[in-house]
């Protein structure tokens, strides 16, 4: 008997192609665009544990999900962030608490976990109604001037003003942020084109110097974030009670030692980056998906009328759209927006059953892991209903962790989800999104899964 033909409301969005590790390689060697989702072979989605390929130094795959938590929650302390991450991401954001180990991240989790209270979701959505709203008067612009819109830039935009209200207590000028997003996009494109040669040919732990572009992407990036800290200095500082101020205040419980310039640069840049960045992509993917398929916008709509009515979306609102809240959860699934959660193996051990050398690379991607053919029921497929509770029997443990898992695990995970209930509801209530020429549309990770190029879409009245 052949299988029941998909509901109308499910459907499979735009992934790679899955093809032999070589050939794999081959074309994004041809590509020479740094998309590492592209490098991924087909075995990928089936092992539990596997090689990824060749290359000069051994690299393992590792899906089984409780070898998985073994690796991220990392109880024998011998599975640090890799150190292609580390130097990738050291003239961003230096030796911060995303990157670092040992008691080095310790000292740093000490000084900034009470400042990280202040992320709860009763204290910041005040900002996410702002941001909101900001962004809402600027999509009536657009709508006005029928032109086209990059729905990419709109999210980037829009999740880097609520991070700057919540962290600096202040909104983000327009031309700084896009002198943020240009310069984080150059950043990432850039520093994947390096990656994917060390990946291949380099021994571990063999430093690189970065390209001058890079290297100026990132001192311009730091420029903005040292603007938006000195507001906190000085006479002012005594008004302002937020993130940046907490960490500014933060002391080590030990020593009684603050963060000094550089170190609050990092600390506040991995707040605001990973705050905003991360968001924005999974938000570009959510909108993109919705723009494409009206039942789903018809269906949320619907659920808006029936929790909100004609009134605003509220706090405890966003805690009853369960299909916007599965929207999005299952946009994490088919695009997290850390595609991959690299880790070095610091000295020889075994995983399953493979053996592990020092200096491999030991691979967890959410991405794989999220459309596993073991785990998951047409893996592939969006299909927002897999999370209601009468299905939460076909999820497996493990098998999903778009906020990461362990000591790591996202802190701002419940923030995401609520800034991400809200702008669905909000914006779809009030605008239509008209995706132009989806079919370009094409997923590449780098250091957050985007699209290969910014997707343009014509925004219009609701209904009209």
């Amino acid at each position: 008997m052949m299988a029941p033909p998909p509901r109308p409301e499910t459907f499979t969005p735009p992934k790679p192609t899955s093809l032999s590790a070589l050939v794999s390689l081959l074309r994004v060697m041809l590509r020479g665009d740094g998309d590492l989702l592209s490098l991924l072979p087909a075995a990928a989605y089936r092992v539990e544990v596997g090689h990824l390929g060749w290359s000069r130094r051994q690299i393992l795959i590792v899906n089984r999900p409780d070898q998985v938590r073994r690796v991220l929650s990392d109880p024998e302390g011998i599975f640090p962030k890799s150190d292609l991450m580390v130097e990738a991401l050291d003239p961003l954001i230096g030796d911060s608490i995303f990157v670092s180990s040992g008691a080095t991240w310790k000292r740093q989790r000490r000084m900034i976990d009470p400042s990280l209270t202040m992320m709860r979701v009763t204290n910041a959505f005040p900002a996410m109604v702002a941001g909101c709203e900001a962004a809402e008067e600027a999509l009536e612009e657009e709508a006005a001037r029928r032109r086209p819109v990059s729905l990419d830039l709109t999210m980037s935009h829009l999740t880097a003003d609520i991070i700057c209200r919540t962290v600096f207590s202040t909104s983000l000028r327009h031309q700084a942020a896009r002198d943020v997003f240009d310069a984080f996009t150059l950043f990432e494109r850039s520093v994947a084109q390096v990656e994917i040669r060390r990946l291949i040919f380099d021994e571990a732990w063999r430093n690189a110097p970065q390209r001058p572009e890079v290297l100026e992407a990132c001192r311009t990036i730091r420029h903005h974030l040292a603007e938006l800290l000195d507001t906190h200095a000085g006479p002012q500082a005594g008004r302002f009670d937020d993130i940046a101020s907490a960490v500014i205040a933060a002391r080590d419980p030990q020593t009684g030692e603050a963060f000094s310039r550089e170190e609050l640069i990092d600390q506040l840049g991995v707040l605001f980056l990973a705050g905003h960045e991360t968001s924005a992509s999974a938000l570009t993917w959510v909108f993109f998906l919705l723009a494409t398929r009206p039942a789903l916008v018809a269906r949320l709509r619907a659920e808006l009328r029936e929790v909100c009515g004609d009134g605003p979306v509220e706090f405890e609102h966003t805690r009853r759209l369960v299909f916007a809240r599965n929207l999005f959860r299952e946009t994490l699934r088919l695009y997290p927006p850390i595609t991959f959660l690299p880790r070095v193996a610091l000295e020889a051990t075994t995983i399953g059953d493979f053996k592990v050398k020092r200096g491999a690379l030991v691979m967890v991607a959410p991405w794989v892991l999220h459309r596993h053919q073991r785990y998951w029921r047409d893996p592939h497929l969006f299909d927002a209903d897999r999370f209601l509770p009468e299905r939460e029997g076909e999820i497996t443990p493990g098998a999903y962790i778009p906020f990461g898992l362990g000591p790591r695990v996202c802190a701002g995970a419940a923030f995401a989800t609520t800034e991400a209930i809200l702008l669905i509801a909000r914006l779809f209530r009030r605008f239509d999104f008209r995706v132009l020429e989806p079919g370009r549309v094409r997923p590449a990770a780098r250091l957050t899964t985007r699209p290969t190029e910014q997707v343009m879409v014509m925004v219009s009245r609701a209904g009209g």
